[in-house]
């Protein structure tokens, strides 16, 4: 990691850090802007600490980039949490066959690059 990297990097943890301390719920809640508060200084660490070993550059920008979107999307919306992708349920598809091949290949497409770490936390 490139010096200017691993500055961009503790940047954007620190901001993250700056925002959970700022945060106020879009309830207004005391209990629902302390989880909030919690589940972002958690999901930093979480995500931080499991991607402290990747050397390669273009998954470095990924992360950064993921990072970044996740900060703007929450900031925009004022939720925390990811925003999940609408796209119709995997129900509609029979088990078997192309149509099922299809919607998955779709969701694939589609997903956003904010929800790609998500998936795998949780």
């Amino acid at each position: 990691m490139t010096p200017v990297t691993r500055q961009e990097v503790l940047g954007l943890y620190r901001k993250i850090f700056r925002i959970a301390k700022k945060w106020q719920s879009a309830s207004g809640q005391i209990e629902e802007t302390i989880k909030e508060k919690e589940y972002i200084k958690n999901e930093a660490k979480t995500l931080f600490k499991r991607n402290k070993n990747v050397t390669d550059p273009k998954l470095i920008k990924q992360c950064i980039e993921e990072c970044e979107a996740r900060i703007e999307i929450g900031l925009h919306y004022n939720i925390p949490y990811p925003r999940p992708i609408h796209l119709p349920p995997m129900g509609l598809a029979h088990k078997h066959g192309r149509t099922l091949r299809h919607q998955e290949k779709l969701r694939k497409i589609s997903k956003p690059i904010y929800l790609k770490s998500h998936d795998e936390v949780s």
